[in-house]
């Protein structure tokens, strides 16, 4: 069997088995956390999800105008409500560890953002530079003109490479595919390609992209890693609902700007990126 029809193969398995888990009831949310998971593939009633969100969100503020007195607010909004993470530029990386340090939250910090289109050198090098300062987790951008025109196995060295990167401090490392730009078929392979490269999670979307996270593209991408890789749901993330609904759909990490409200602290911007 050639690559095209192996691809089409398993594109139509996978979707197969998304309709037929998409209609199931499975284990409640709460107790498989309760039980001590770190990684939640569901499939039932957003009414069955844990309201304690905090702790699935990764607190972001990507935007091009975010300044350091933004960075001060958002650690310490990170601190207050114990959020995943803070996720932001490289360029702030430094300022959010020393802001957090002592506070158990870990900084995440993008790469190849939010183009993708960044040689897998530069990535590479981006990514220690971010480590150096002080982030522990790793948002990398897939090269999504390469998945477009084929070439898997360039897009494939594109993850590794960002990927051995941060395994060299022991970093999570997270792919955003970008689904918005891409067809089914195209978030399979890179979600396969992910896995491949033993990446720690597949993420939606950069925020800035076309469209953001949908339940749809959670549960595909979830039944394609299958059930001990994590899934990150990122772009669009609005409300309480919204997270309960795509935690249900399969995701275990949420990335929002808008963190603080849906946790019911008060009100934040909301702007894009995650």
């Amino acid at each position: 069997m050639n690559r095209q029809a192996l691809v089409e193969t398993v594109t139509r398995e996978v979707l197969q088995a998304l309709r037929f888990d998409m209609a199931q009831t499975g284990d409640k949310v709460r107790q498989a956390v309760a039980n001590g998971a770190d990684r939640v593939a569901f499939h039932g009633e957003p009414a069955d999800v844990p309201l304690d969100l905090a702790g699935y969100i990764d607190h972001t503020k990507l935007s091009p105008d975010t300044n350091a007195d933004d960075i001060d607010q958002l650690c310490s909004e990170a601190a207050q409500h114990g959020f995943a993470s803070v996720c932001v530029n490289p360029t702030w990386v430094r300022r959010a560890a020393e802001a957090l340090r002592g506070t158990g939250v870990p900084v995440c910090s993008v790469i190849g953002f939010p183009l993708g289109a960044a040689t897998t050198e530069i990535k590479a090098m981006e990514a220690r530079k971010a480590l150096r300062d002080g982030a522990r987790e790793i948002d990398m951008v897939i090269n999504i003109g390469a998945l477009k025109s084929g070439a898997t196995d360039a897009v494939y060295d594109d993850i590794a490479k960002v990927v051995d990167a941060a395994r060299e401090t022991g970093a999570v490392c997270k792919v955003i595919l970008e689904t918005g730009l891409l067809t089914d078929e195209e978030k399979v392979i890179a979600s396969s390609l992910a896995k491949r490269a033993k990446a720690d999670f597949v993420k939606t979307s950069t925020g800035f992209g076309h469209g953001g996270a949908t339940v749809y593209d959670v549960a595909l991408m979830r039944e394609t890693v299958g059930p001990d890789m994590g899934v990150k749901a990122s772009g669009g993330v609005k409300t309480a609902d919204d997270v309960e609904d795509l935690i249900a759909a399969g995701a275990d990490r949420i990335g929002a700007s808008a963190g603080v409200r849906i946790v019911g602290g008060g009100e934040d911007d909301g702007d894009e990126g995650g």
